[in-house]
């Protein structure tokens, strides 16, 4: 298949879909096998969020706390892990460890382990918390209808 125009894509985002699904003119769909004849093609969100905190593991940590002003308050959306290699990893650390401050800069934390995802207070026992100076850059699926982010992925970190 031919690669998706940037004329396509543009106009596809526009209207705010999720994706493209293409498929070659003769082929039929079989269920439960991948093809090379259909491919899906999802075109995530993107945006900037405050880099609040960090779960440390190993030489760095596993996961970024982030989240998003609403007014005045720091609002936490999401716990990032996806997006890092190594070394990638090992640069943002080193970034953001002189900005450790004893204090939690989120306004909405602890909440409840419904999803086994969440910032509980016992995983807040083990957060390194940031001063909220840096903003980093996601991509995500979507949102969910309490603002967190879902399928999120580490871009970078911005300046």
């Amino acid at each position: 298949m031919s690669p998706l125009s940037p004329a396509l894509i543009a106009q596809v985002k526009s209207l705010g879909l999720e994706g493209i699904v293409a498929k070659r003119a003769a082929s039929i769909y079989l269920p439960g096998r991948e093809s090379e004849d259909w491919q899906k093609h999802r075109f995530n969100l993107e945006s900037e969020f405050v880099v609040g905190g960090y779960v440390p593991s190993g030489r760095n940590f596993s996961s970024l706390v982030v989240g998003e002003y609403r007014g005045e308050d720091l609002h936490y959306v999401k716990r990032v892990a996806a997006g890092f290699t190594p070394a990638l990893r090992q640069q943002v650390y080193e970034e953001l460890k002189p900005l450790e401050t004893p204090r939690c800069p989120f306004v909405n934390v602890p909440e409840p382990n419904r999803s086994g995802h969440g910032l509980t207070a016992e995983k807040m026992r083990e957060c390194v918390w940031l001063k909220p100076e840096r903003r980093c850059e996601l991509e995500f699926v979507e949102r969910t209808r309490s603002g967190r982010l879902r399928h999120a992925t580490f871009r970078r970190l911005i300046s």
